[in-house]
């Protein structure tokens, strides 16, 4: 392996300049504990892009479908129906709920919850007199890459169940000109360090619901009850982001556009470099409705065109100390999921076993970006 080449990583956190001014004036006013004026025009900032009228800013994603499961009063024994082809975070809340998990497979156009797939689950449910039990969807936005939001939402409302929209991947991707984070019931975002914009860790919550964004907020500070003394009537969370953290994301926000330009740019590279060259394929958006941020760059190796693996290729790449990553394992193959209920097409199964993440940071330099290039088509040769 090549240890005295510098890393290419495939997304790590790209500071904008701008976060300095604002941490300092944190540590000026000593307001360095959670909550506080970062926090509130954080949220006020994500609330105005996104489009939404309320948001909770929270110390990670994980912890904002975690409160989106209780102010969807999911409870031991409920089931949340959810995307199998995502990373666990998605799914862990709901059994932190003691509820039992259902994954629903990928459609190919996206990668994203098939809306058929989704709507034979609900029918079973239904059919077996059990779809009371049903207390919410979660549709992941993979890589950034919209879900078909309108024929899951038309199959949601049908039975009337709430969507949770993970956009932890997505923020800056569009559905029909609408950003998304902005379709669900409730939406969350990530702001993890790999993520396009980052506040080192952290998270949202978002949604129209003024009552759900209250909700959050009281549970994310340990449900402490307006009493001039320390009372607890319900079970509460130390989720809220910190004052510091929050001036990070100020800083941030300031150049999210900037950020989806550039790993758009990015994608488009990796594209015209490889569209002549036959196995090697890429997640395009179906239509003019798709609008992908481009978070990671993933593509497709078929090695019966190739005559190479995505094993191959990850291997040469890291000895050029180049970070890759397979795509996703799907939930249901996961060992500590096993046991839950899954409808499944094969989809998600076909996609992990061949498809790889490229470098796709936006601090990523053409040298660096062509140099990945270079060395894929040096292991296709």
């Amino acid at each position: 392996m090549t240890f005295n080449k510098k890393r290419i990583y495939l997304s790590s956190p790209h500071m904008s300049g701008h976060e300095q001014k604002y941490i300092a004036e944190a540590f000026e006013q000593n307001w360095i504990a959670p909550l506080g004026p970062n926090v509130d025009n954080l949220e006020k900032t994500i609330a105005d892009y996104c489009g939404v009228r309320h948001v909770a800013a929270l110390s990670s994603g994980t912890a904002a479908i975690h409160l989106a499961l209780i102010l969807m009063g999911v409870k031991p024994g409920d089931e949340v129906f959810a995307s199998s082809f995502t990373f666990s975070a998605t799914v862990n809340p709901i059994v932190y709920q003691g509820a039992n998990p259902v994954f629903i497979d990928s459609e190919k156009e996206t990668w994203n919850m098939d809306p058929e797939l989704l709507e034979n689950a609900l029918a079973d449910r239904k059919r077996k007199g059990v779809i009371d039990r049903v207390k919410a969807i979660i549709v992941v936005h993979l890589y950034g890459m919209p879900a078909k939001m309108n024929e899951i939402l038309d199959v949601a409302n049908k039975y009337n169940i709430p969507v949770i929209e993970d956009a932890a991947e997505a923020l800056g991707s569009k559905y029909k000109g609408k950003l998304l984070g902005s379709f669900g019931n409730v939406a969350i975002l990530s702001f993890n360090g790999n993520k396009i914009i980052t506040t080192s860790g952290g998270g949202a919550l978002l949604s129209n619901d003024e009552e759900f964004i209250k909700k959050s907020r009281f549970l994310a500070t340990q449900a402490r009850d307006n009493a001039p003394h320390y009372q607890h009537s319900s079970i509460g969370y130390n989720y809220r982001m910190s004052n510091v953290l929050a001036g990070i994301g100020r800083g941030q926000m300031a150049v999210i556009d900037e950020r989806v330009k550039k790993r758009r740019e990015i994608f488009k590279i990796y594209c015209e470099n490889f569209m002549d060259v036959e196995g090697i394929s890429f997640l395009s958006e179906p239509d003019e409705k798709y609008f992908s941020n481009r978070w990671l760059t993933t593509i497709l190796i078929d090695s019966l065109k190739t005559g190479i693996t995505r094993e191959d290729i990850q291997k040469e790449l890291e000895k050029e100390n180049i970070e890759t990553r397979p795509l996703w394992k799907p939930m249901h193959l996961q060992p500590v999921f096993e046991k839950y209920s899954a409808f499944v097409n094969g989809v998600s199964e076909s996609l992990f076993d061949v498809g790889l993440c490229l470098p796709s940071g936006s601090n990523m330099s053409n040298e660096d970006l062509f140099f990945v290039i270079k060395t894929i088509k040096s292991v296709l040769k």
